[in-house]
């Protein structure tokens, strides 16, 4: 008899650190769709009273996620155009002749982007480096080298390789004593984990929401605090950018006053759309019940990392860590053989070169892991 196996029912679902799932995502996302091809579609005046209202509730929700103030956030594609922007929108003081930091383990996007602008905007980039043999850079090394010539600092939360936590408190009050501007990427963990921009508080704040919050790709948020945003004049600016888009007068623009004058052209509000229910989904759900139950699975993982004489590449204790964890295989090619045995059993996760990372979240069940912990026996036995 033919062995078949068993469905990819999400109970094997481990990638929540890439794209995050939720019961009957693909219905919800083709219902909005589908209602957003029916407003486009339809010739009547109404489309962009629809669109841009679905839009603002994007908005509105992320604003409730991280408990931003009213009109301090807005869209963008990604976290490394909403970075983008926010350099280009600063005084020049902030940056020219001071140290931009950036700790190793930071999302690569974000690095190449502040390389390539620094002698533009007329910073040095300054990279915290791994100790040797680590892999996730340590707190107290931040601090070390984050002195008062440093103008701005971000701050990688939780880490895409380590699923390390960086302490932001400490971090974010050493900042303050140092003068500097302290912005934070909250991709990895926000959606799982309580985020609040007012404690501690932060100059800025960049995500995606493809994640935890099981959202679209293009589906970025930047927020800026006062009295910052105040200071900011974008580079990258548009009819959107006015406090009326619809003043078309030359010679008088000006920005709006509040997080809109990071707006510029037309508004992409496609990827809003679509993110929109698992946004809503996540604001509805226990917080609470679903970081226990990412827990309580991390755990089981760590266990039987212990058990195989794995090595952890996350931290040991779970109040430093992110809702994954990694594992070091011993090779990139041993790496992929394992994912190839673990997708062969509707088990789904991936890897950084030899590193295999392990995100269990909403859809993931004791099934799912038991189908994991058996592969994972298999496949470091033969």
């Amino acid at each position: 008899m033919q062995n078949h196996p068993p469905p990819a029912d999400g109970s094997g679902y481990f990638l929540y650190h890439s794209i995050g799932q939720y019961p009957d995502k693909a219905g919800d996302m083709r219902r909005v769709l589908a209602d957003y091809a029916d407003i486009w579609g339809c010739a009547d005046d109404a489309q962009w009273p629809q669109v841009l209202a679905q839009r603002q509730k994007f908005i509105e929700g992320w604003e409730r996620l991280i408990k931003a103030p009213q009109a301090t956030v807005t869209t963008a594609q990604n976290v490394t155009a909403a970075l983008a922007s926010l350099i280009g929108a600063l005084p020049a003081h902030h940056l020219k002749g001071k140290r931009v930091l950036i700790a190793q383990d930071c999302f690569p996007s974000l690095h190449f982007l502040l390389a390539g602008v620094a002698d533009r905007y007329g910073f040095t980039l300054d990279t915290v480096p791994l100790r040797q043999g680590a892999l996730w850079v340590e707190n107290e090394d931040m601090i070390a080298a984050w002195g008062r010539d440093v103008g701005l600092t971000v701050l990688t939360w939780i880490s895409s390789t380590s699923s390390h936590k960086c302490d932001l408190p400490a971090l974010v009050a050493h900042g303050r004593k140092m003068g500097s501007l302290v912005g934070v990427d909250v991709t990895q963990g926000i959606g799982l984990l309580p985020f609040d921009v007012m404690n501690p508080v932060v100059d800025f704040t960049v995500s995606t929401s493809l994640k935890w919050l099981c959202g679209a790709t293009g589906a970025g948020i930047l927020h800026v605090a006062e009295p910052l945003l105040q200071t900011c004049e974008p580079d990258l600016r548009g009819w959107f950018s006015q406090p009326d888009p619809f003043s078309w007068d030359l010679d008088k623009f000006s920005f709006a006053p509040d997080i809109r004058r990071f707006d510029n052209g037309t508004p992409s509000v496609l990827a809003a759309v679509a993110t929109l229910p698992g946004l809503e989904w996540n604001l509805a759900q226990d917080k609470a019940a679903m970081v226990a139950h990412n827990r309580d699975l991390t755990a089981q993982i760590v266990a039987l990392a212990d058990e195989l004489g794995l090595a952890l590449a996350s931290p040991r204790s779970a109040s430093q860590r992110g809702g994954s964890v990694m594992i070091r295989c011993d090779s990139a090619d041993a790496a992929q053989r394992i994912l190839a045995d673990l997708r062969a059993n509707a088990v789904f996760a991936d890897a950084r070169g030899a590193v295999l990372r392990l995100s269990p979240g909403g859809c993931t069940t004791q099934t799912g892991m038991a189908r994991l912990a058996d592969t994972l026996r298999a496949s470091c036995q033969a």
